[in-house]
């Protein structure tokens, strides 16, 4: 059974409350938001974002489903890239009550095949924070390999920091 499934508007309600339930444990791992972020109205306006990212083709966005179906979380396809790099970034979260339980792991991997099939890339590349073993062993599972460290990449919790740089290629694609 499918852990994930495109996103659409109607997830707002899910992802608002998810958030408000879990904004202490992202906040390490996230940009600082603000609270309007955290509102329906908000949520809204990032789906909104995100639709129009794939209507134009530069994206894509699934939610993250538990065994019953309900929304746990959520993982992006961004910055695709044609032409010679054929590439895309992928990034995800899953609310703590669901951490541990494979569903990240199994979201990246459908969304890998998504990236290699229905998208054709080539290359899929995700960064971590130094110290997110989690996140990594996600990563792992998935066939990425490390490649490098980018200093003060991101600015997360306020605050530029240091990442590992992750990637797998399509295994179908021309070596």
């Amino acid at each position: 059974m499918p852990v994930t499934r495109p996103i659409s508007l109607d997830d707002a309600e899910a992802l608002t409350a998810l958030l408000a339930e879990n904004r202490e444990f992202l906040a390490p791992w996230e940009s600082v938001r603000d609270d309007g972020y955290f509102s329906l109205e908000g949520q809204r306006e990032v789906l909104r974002g995100l639709v129009e990212v794939e209507h134009a083709g530069s994206g894509r966005a699934h939610v993250i489903l538990d065994d019953e179906g309900s929304v746990v979380g959520r993982i992006t396809l961004s910055g695709i890239v044609r032409g010679a790099l054929q590439s895309c970034a992928v990034g995800y979260w899953v609310g703590s009550a669901h951490n541990g339980r494979g569903l990240a792991t199994a979201a990246v991997g459908e969304m890998l095949q998504v990236a290699f099939t229905t998208l054709g890339l080539h290359r899929v590349q995700a960064e971590t924070l130094l110290h997110n073993s989690a996140s990594q062993a996600v990563l792992q599972r998935n066939g990425f390999t490390r490649f490098g460290m980018a200093p003060g990449y991101l600015k997360i919790a306020g605050r530029w920091q240091d990442h590992v740089m992750w990637q797998v290629l399509n295994p179908a694609a021309d070596v």
